[in-house]
């Protein structure tokens, strides 16, 4: 799979490991088994990706009863998303992309150089890819239904 076709509807998807907040690792191939939801966003602490992390986090409630294991990733630090996190008491956890080569994994790209694309990827408990949302330009936030949708679908 070339960096180009990454993150494609039916496909596997690519294993990563990254780390979050906290300085502990996560990888994608110890989440098989369950749905996993990827939260690609441009940026901690701007307007719309703020927005979009608080409402994942008001709704986190409709999030968990689904099962999955849904996590925000950005090319921002380790320390920017623990900051992050503590000031908007995000639930989710936060993974640091910091060379962005997830985002290019999953095909992720913003039309914003060194930034993501505002994307949603939710992958199966066998890890293929079901749903995806990229948004190049990233000025509107994916509705957190559509997502739960998703994660539905995507656990039949």
């Amino acid at each position: 799979m070339s960096k180009q076709d990454g993150g494609q509807v039916g496909a596997t998807a690519p294993e990563f490991t990254l780390k979050d907040g906290n300085g502990e690792d996560w990888r994608l191939s110890d989440k098989r088994g369950k749905v996993v939801v990827l939260l690609f966003y441009p940026g901690d602490e701007t307007p719309i990706c703020t927005r979009q992390m608080c409402s994942v986090r008001d709704r986190w409630e409709d999030y968990a009863t689904t099962g999955a294991e849904v996590v925000g990733v950005s090319t921002d630090s380790v320390e920017s998303h623990k900051k992050f996190a503590e000031h908007h008491e995000l639930p989710l956890r936060l993974l640091s992309d910091a060379s962005g080569e997830v985002a290019n994994l999953y095909g992720a790209h913003s039309l914003i150089p060194g930034k993501v694309a505002r994307s949603v990827f939710v992958i199966d408990a066998k890890g293929t890819i079901r749903y995806r949302d990229v948004r190049p330009l990233g000025i509107f936030r994916p509705k957190d239904d559509e997502v739960i949708a998703a994660i539905k679908a995507a656990q039949k």
